[in-house]
């Protein structure tokens, strides 16, 4: 139900109006999206590297239904990949991409055609591109662009989702030497036949993914937030002797970043994820409708650095 409310709510003008003129939506969006602009992205990035960071970019925007503004979108990646190598933030920063946002929702080719010309505008700043992962839907689709895009850039990362039952399996296709693989627990709505719906069988097969990637030859970034997992990855990354440069941990921005001052005090590599953009309001609202347990995981946050 609440869900439900949620995501109505989302695709309220009225609504979008309210939350945009009330009291506390300036420190929400502030806290956790760095802005509107690709100078917003910048400074956003300048103040994290320079604080000993790596980060990952996310132009906000997956509801692309037109050619029109997968280009439009594509063509934001080209400006903020130059704008990243003009201010020598790279390969500190490299960008997220969501294959939805470039078309692959109505045309696979077209979206594959869009993803390249963003890797080859990454390899000439100087960095890479993770792509992001979406829906159970849009799984294999992704992985198979991945594939043909890993031929000409080998650097291009995937993103495992520990939720889904496939996961392990997929893991172990793809950790092979140098393949880049982010693991997140996920946070889509999934039907029971495809993904595991308790807190505690996501966690344990986060584990379960976590092992086999730390052991396997490929680099591992780990995107979570527990402790405990953190606590688990610390010591996996001894059990497998992995020394802090063959893997790395991911997290939002604004979210704990006393823990990721501490990670990369401890010598790990921790990059941050970055969202900027217009579609900030339907960033929030999806990230609350996908797990209404979200909107206390944000609101801690808010309240919280460590």
């Amino acid at each position: 139900m609440l869900r439900s409310v949620i995501l109505a709510a989302s695709r309220s003008s009225r609504v979008e109006r309210l939350v945009e003129t009330a009291p506390f939506t300036r420190d929400v969006v502030r806290r956790f999206v760095a802005g509107t602009a690709t100078d917003d992205a910048l400074r956003a990035s300048q103040e994290l590297v320079t604080n000993g960071l790596s980060v990952t970019l996310d132009h906000l925007g997956e509801d692309t239904v037109t050619a029109e503004q997968a280009v439009a979108v594509r063509d934001e990646y080209l400006s903020l990949l130059a704008a990243l190598s003009a201010a020598e933030l790279t390969p500190a920063a490299e960008v997220s991409l969501k294959l939805s946002a470039i078309g692959q929702k109505f045309d696979e080719k077209f979206a594959y055609d869009n993803a390249r010309a963003i890797c080859a505008a990454a390899s000439e700043a100087g960095t890479t591109v993770t792509l992001d992962m979406e829906d159970h839907t849009t799984t294999d689709s992704t992985l198979e662009i991945l594939a043909k895009l890993r031929a000409d850039f080998p650097t291009t990362g995937a993103v495992l989702q520990a939720y889904l039952r496939r996961t392990e399996s997929d893991c172990r296709e793809l950790a092979s030497a140098g393949s880049r693989v982010r693991l997140c627990k996920g946070a889509y709505k999934e039907p029971e036949s495809v993904a595991y719906q308790a807190a505690n069988d996501v966690d344990k097969s986060y584990v379960r993914c976590m092992n086999i990637l730390m052991s396997g030859q490929g680099y591992p970034m780990l995107a979570t937030h527990d402790p405990r997992l953190i606590a688990i990855a610390e010591d996996r990354a001894r059990w497998f002797d992995r020394s802090p440069d063959t893997f790395e941990f991911q997290l939002l921005y604004g979210i704990r970043p006393e823990e990721q001052a501490r990670l990369s005090a401890d010598g790990y590599t921790v990059r941050v994820y970055v969202p900027y953009g217009d579609e900030w309001y339907g960033y929030l609202m999806r990230r609350l409708a996908e797990r209404p347990a979200n909107m206390a995981f944000f609101a801690r946050a808010l309240v919280s650095k460590k």
